[in-house]
This record gives C-alpha cells, structure tokens and sequence, in this order.
C-alpha cells in the first residue's frame, strides 16, 4: 500500500557522512552519561521490599502515591494487578529501616485513608536477585544480537549483518544514555522495551536491505549510491505508514497507560525514532562504506563451453 509514491529518488548517500556523525556525536553523548551518571535502577535490580495489599474496592493509586510520600517513599512504584482492588507495591531500600520496620510503616499510613485495608504478603527482594537480573538482560541482548547478526549474514551477507548490528546497538545505547541523562528510572518493562526496539529495528533494516538486493539485481547500470538511494526511496511511504500506526499505538500507552507503563512507553518511543533513523541513514551508508557491490550479492552464472566435435 502506498498513500503517496516519490517519482524523484532522494539523495540520502550524499549525506551519510553527516547523518553518522551525528550518530556518532549522540553516541558519544550516551555513553558519557552511562559513565558518569549510570542508571537510575528500579528495586527489581537494587533490591527492595515487594508488599500486597486489598482494598475493599477499587484502589485509588494516585492517592496511594501521594500516601507513600509522605513518609519519604516518592520513588515507590505502585500498580494494579489481577483486579482494581489488588495494589502491588516495590519499596525501595531506606537506610536504617529493616524490611519488616519499613513495611509496617507502610501498611499503617495506608490504613489511615483506608481502615479495611489487608495486608496480603511482603517479600524482600535482596541485592543479589538483582544482580541475577542485570546479568540475565545483558545476556538477553547478547544472545538478540548475535542471533541478528547470524540470520542477516545468512540471509544477505555479512556487510550487511555488520551495519545492521551496529545500527541496533547505537539504538539500544542511545536509550541507555537518555535514561541515564535524566535519570528516568530503568526496570525490567524498560528492559523489555529494549529487546522489543531491537527486534523491530532489524524489521526495518531488513525490509531496505532487501530492497537494495532487489536493486542490485534490476538496475544494471546504477552505482551503488543510486542503488541505495532508490531502495530507500521506494520504502518511504511503508516506512511513514507502519512507523506512524506503530508510534500512535506507543503514545496512547504514554498518555493513558499510567506510571507503570509510561517508561516502558518512552523508551519505544526513543527506539522507534531513533530506529527509523538508524536503519536508514546510519546501516544503509555503512553497508556502501564496507564496500557492497553487485557482485557480492548476486551470483553470476558461468557459462557452460560447448563441446568440440
């Protein structure tokens, strides 16, 4: 489906160079901040106390929010699950208060606005857990992306498994680097939203890399620039209508999902963006710098010589 079709093929190769240098300057940028900053952890990963409370109705999380504040809990995450009666709380660790102090400082705040309030479970979450949790999401990306690399080597060739990993990898770094930059706290829905951009990512860098396969075979007489630019022109209008759908269905999860969904919603927004961006001005003018040609992708057929009688 096309809504609109570019008659004229854009030049995107003639601005590669700046396109990755900008890639490179935001790159840099993010990693400074990893550096300097680091991530903001949830208590998934620093370790914490996990509590369950039911209401005798639907609960007010907002108003829960501001309960916990009060008692110096602002970093608190609270959220819904099974129904609206059921809250479930991660406290982060508070120096000098033991888990059991802490969670009975809680539940006593919150009895206050709601007297039938009953305590479900609490567990504690030690530091340990999660280690074991940062250890199995980098392993998680490690295996994403080496699984990438393998079906794009086999699929095209490995200037293209090249480009394409370092273009998903500037992705998954950039998001590190804007929640270490403003300190947007990161837990395992962020993680997920991480593995997700780097699947759909590839999607796009594969759809303009078979486009350029498709090139090098039909146009005979282009160089590899015209090639490049004509296969990325001819994926605009799929690109703006897939991305646009996509990126609505992201934003009402932002603007409507609550605080348990609004990093995770972020985060996608950040990796579609700079996704899109990645697949095409970054993945693209690498491939052509690492030397890609007709040749590479296309096999000749050999002619067969003729017997002499």
């Amino acid at each position: 489906m096309e809504f609109f079709k570019i008659k004229k093929d854009i030049p995107f190769m003639s601005y590669g160079r700046l396109t990755t240098s900008i890639s490179l300057i935001t790159f840099i940028l993010a990693i400074f901040f990893l550096v300097t900053r680091g991530l903001h952890l949830s208590v998934e990963f620093t370790g914490g106390t996990l509590m369950e409370v039911q209401y005798s109705q639907a609960a007010n999380v907002d108003e829960i929010r501001d309960d916990l504040s009060k008692i110096g809990l602002d970093q608190a995450t609270v959220q819904t699950y099974g129904s609206s009666k059921n809250v479930m709380l991660r406290l982060p660790n508070k120096p000098g208060i033991n888990t059991s102090t802490l969670s009975n400082q809680v539940f006593q705040e919150l009895k206050q606005t709601a007297p039938d309030l009953q305590l479900k479970s609490v567990e504690y979450i030690g530091p340990q857990v999660g280690k074991d949790l940062i250890n199995n999401g980098l392993m998680a990306i490690l295996f994403v992306c080496i699984g990438i690399m393998l079906y794009l080597a086999i699929r095209f060739e490995w200037r293209f498994a090249v480009s394409a990993i370092i273009a998903n990898m500037h992705d998954v770094v950039i998001i590190l680097g804007f929640f270490a930059a403003f300190q947007w706290e990161f837990s395992l829905t962020v993680l997920a939203a991480i593995l997700a951009v780097l699947g759909y990512s590839v999607n796009e860098s594969v759809v303009v890399f078979d486009r350029i396969r498709e090139n090098f075979r039909t146009i005979r007489g282009g160089t590899v620039p015209q090639v490049i630019n004509n296969a990325i022109t001819a994926t605009m209008s799929r690109t703006i209508i897939t991305h646009g759908c996509t990126e609505m269905m992201v934003l009402s999860m932002f603007f409507f999902g609550g605080p348990s969904l609004h990093y995770f919603a972020l985060a996608l927004t950040i990796g579609i963006v700079f996704g899109i961006y990645s697949s095409v001005l970054v993945a693209s003018p690498l491939v052509m710098w690492l030397g890609v040609s007709r040749e590479n992708l296309v096999k000749v057929k050999k002619r067969k010589e003729e017997a002499v009688v």
